[in-house]
């Protein structure tokens, strides 16, 4: 049973930077996605990591702001968040699976953690 504990979130000022912890446990899948939600709009696609390659892809609204990587020794996937907009503003998610086709689907992800809040001032 995969678990997912993510940590980090608070707030922030634009501009600033946070960095988002995913604490994975019974790790049995190899592709992982942080996802956000922002009030009154749906969970969208931010970043996505095949575990053992460290391939990446982002959403064209985070990409060359955000990066995600991973640490094997401590099980732990992260989201380096700079250059904060106040549109980044959402409760963010880490989730996993196990194949990489339509990774950016938010319905494909069988495992998510709890969500932490970032909240970016203006």
């Amino acid at each position: 049973q995969v678990q997912l504990v993510e940590s980090g979130g608070g707030l922030a000022q634009a501009g600033g930077s946070l960095r988002l912890s995913c604490v994975v446990s019974g790790r049995t899948f190899n592709n992982f996605a942080w996802f956000r939600q922002a009030p009154g709009k749906e969970r969208e696609f931010a970043a996505f990591i095949t575990w053992s390659s460290g391939t990446t892809d982002y959403a064209d609204s985070v990409k060359g702001r955000f990066t995600i990587s991973r640490d094997n020794a401590k099980n732990t996937m992260y989201l380096q968040m700079n250059s904060l907009k106040p549109e980044d503003t959402a409760v963010y998610y880490c989730a996993a699976r196990s194949s990489t086709s339509n990774y950016r689907a938010v319905h494909s992800y069988g495992y998510w953690g709890q969500g932490t809040q970032v909240t970016v001032s203006s």
